[in-house]
């Protein structure tokens, strides 16, 4: 349950900042990938 909350919670905050998956990765030095796992879970 907390990790789709967080999930959530990444992806809303994301969306807000009008920013792509792959521009939050590149400024978190992750992969995209990484980013797609925290958000679906």
């Amino acid at each position: 349950m907390e990790n789709y909350v967080t999930g959530t919670a990444i992806r809303t905050r994301r969306e807000q900042l009008g920013i792509t998956q792959q521009q939050l990765a590149d400024r978190l030095a992750v992969s995209n990938k990484t980013i797609s796992k925290w958000e679906n879970g």
